[in-house]
């Protein structure tokens, strides 16, 4: 699958932003959807994760209540709904993917996805 992160900018400091992630296959059902950053100097982070079916979802505690993953398997698209954004946000946010066994797996370990966009930057300024 070929995934495509778009709607990236720059924005204010808690202002909000809407991230989207388009996949290629039909077979987008399929897959669990991740969202990860990569700040300048650091390692890639985890951010979100949705199970294909939508229904369960899991966030790392620096987000946890400020975004919301979600997904439109009809369209074929992940988003990450982004609030209260902060200066410490900034970052290159990748989509990412991996064939769901089941509908309700999701996973923040970076090394189960297989399939990755190219990265969409979004800068908060202070």
């Amino acid at each position: 699958v070929q995934l495509q992160a778009s709607g990236g900018g720059l924005v204010q400091t808690g202002g909000s932003l809407r991230i989207s992630c388009a996949a290629s296959r039909r077979a987008f059902n399929t897959y669990v959807m991740g969202w990860f950053r990569q700040a300048p100097g650091k390692e890639r982070e985890f951010v979100a994760t949705i199970s294909r079916s939508g229904v369960v979802t899991y966030y790392a505690d620096s987000v946890k209540g400020r975004f919301t993953i979600s997904r439109d398997n009809a369209r074929s698209t992940a988003y990450l709904q982004m609030n209260s954004l902060k200066p410490e946000d900034t970052a290159v946010y990748y989509c990412a993917a991996f064939y769901g066994r089941l509908p309700q797996i999701t996973s923040q370990d970076i090394n189960n996805y297989d399939h990755w966009g190219q990265g969409t930057q979004v800068t908060v300024s202070s």
